[in-house]
This record gives C-alpha cells, sequence and structure tokens, in this order.
C-alpha cells in the first residue's frame, strides 16, 4: 500500500476486516443461495461449466501447495517468498470462488450421484466442515492481508500477524483439502 495511506489504514484494521468480511460473505452466500439470478448473468457454453470443477481441482491443489509453501517460507525466514506465496494463495482462492460462483449461478450445486447412505454419512459432514472452515477462514485470511499491507514487514512480529496467520493457514489448508475430497466423492468415486 501508498507508505501515506497505510498508516492512516492501520488503526482501523479490525473494522476493515469486519466490513470487507461481510461483504464478501454476504456476496458468496448471495450467489450460492441463488438471490443472484442467473439470467443477470452469461451462459457459457455447458463444455466450459462442465469444466469448471476439475479446473478448480487443479486451483485447489495450486493453492495446497502455495499454503505449505508459504508456512515453510515464513519459518526458515524467507519473508519475502512467504508473501509472494500466500498473495498467490489469495489469488488462487479468488480464482475458484469466482469460477465455483458462476457455475453454481447458472447451473445451480453438482447432485450427488452416489449413495445415500454415503450421502448422509460422509458426503454431507465433510461438505459441512468445507463450508464452515471457509467462512471462517474469510475474516482470519482478510485481517493477515490487511495487517501485512498496513504495517512495514519489522512490526509484523509484533501485531497479530503471526498468530492469525498460523490459524488461517491452518484452517484454510484444510479446507481445501477437503474440497478437494468432496471434488473426489462428486466427480472421481461416482
Amino acid at each position: 500500500m501508498d507508505d501515506g495511506l497505510a498508516p492512516r489504514l492501520r488503526p482501523h484494521v479490525p473494522a476493515l476486516t469486519v466490513v470487507l468480511s461481510v461483504v464478501a460473505l454476504a456476496l458468496v452466500f448471495g450467489a450460492a443461495l441463488g438471490a443472484v439470478p442467473s439470467t443477470f448473468l452469461p451462459r457459457a457454453p455447458d463444455a466450459v461449466l462442465d469444466a469448471v470443477p476439475h479446473v478448480n481441482a487443479v486451483v485447489s491443489a495450486a493453492a495446497l501447495g502455495t499454503i505449505a509453501a508459504g508456512v515453510v517460507s515464513v519459518r526458515r525466514g524467507d519473508v519475502r517468498r512467504h508473501r509472494a506465496l500466500m498473495l498467490a494463495s489469495t489469488a488462487l482462492f479468488a480464482t475458484f470462488l469466482v469460477l465455483y460462483l458462476y457455475k453454481v449461478s447458472v447451473a445451480g450445486p453438482a447432485p450427488f450421484p452416489g449413495p445415500q447412505t454415503v450421502y448422509r454419512s460422509v458426503y454431507l459432514p465433510v461438505l459441512a466442515v468445507h463450508v464452515f472452515l471457509a467462512v471462517v477462514t474469510v475474516p482470519l485470511v482478510v485481517y493477515v492481508l490487511l495487517l501485512a499491507a498496513t504495517h512495514p514487514v519489522s512490526a509484523l512480529p509484533d501485531t497479530g500477524h503471526p498468530r492469525a496467520g498460523r490459524v488461517a493457514a491452518s484452517l484454510w489448508f484444510v479446507s481445501f483439502a477437503l474440497g478437494e475430497v468432496v471434488y473426489a466423492m462428486l466427480y472421481v468415486v461416482y
């Protein structure tokens, strides 16, 4: 951020986190629950819509790699690499979310093709934990990114960035991993 803007925003990081998180989650839930009429969006060809889950599986796998590498980098003291990897993780998450929400908005959610016993006993619990962690992760990631954007690197250890970052990275990683399990159950196993 511009050096003049960062100091002015610094004291407002918690409030900005709340506002940005509420807006982001409202957009996500609005799209996922059909509040955005599909007629407002151009419909891609079926082949493109069919490819979205597979592209998102690759995006998620890449995000798992960037999150893990980002954690390793900061533990080794390579802050520049850590920053680049976590920004890449954020971009991958945004890409995933835009593609997923577009597909759900215009074509609806994918039905579970397996047996009902697996649906109730395995798929739904895994999906519920995945979604819960994704929702919880949003404000944590926003908070950590805002701290990083508004503080000099030398000041970050004295903020909530390291502690919140560890939690955010862990939950983000598990959410992406569970997303891969959901993908496998929808498109590979059944």
